[in-house]
């Protein structure tokens, strides 16, 4: 059984694109999935997702959570692989600026 630690797993829609494929993937069905994030609200949104997959596809994935700096160690701890998709900056400016720089020379 793998473990898999998302790191940013606030990040609801990546979250449930890239992790809803590896539930779906008869070699990571049997997975660990551990979410990280330092946002209650949108981690709890990001779990449910996945459960609701996970349910779909037989429950056969544990998915567990992890919040804030306290439980980073925990969510890592005997990770076989680990996404890292955390948000450095903000929304204001550093996201606007990537979609506006590119918007700037012509680019989608």
């Amino acid at each position: 059984m793998a473990k898999i630690t998302f790191m940013g797993a606030g990040s609801t829609i990546f979250v449930r694109n890239v992790l809803g494929d590896s539930i779906c993937s008869p070699a990571l069905a049997d997975s660990e999935i551990a979410l990280y994030d330092i946002d209650s609200e949108r981690l709890k949104e990001s779990e449910a997702i996945l459960e609701a997959i996970n349910k779909g596809k037989g429950g056969k994935t544990r998915i567990t959570s992890y919040l804030g700096n306290g439980q980073r160690r925990d969510a890592l701890k005997d990770a076989d692989f680990v996404i890292n998709a955390i948000q450095v900056g903000g929304y204001d400016p550093c996201t606007i600026t990537d979609f506006e720089t590119p918007k700037k020379y012509g680019l989608r």
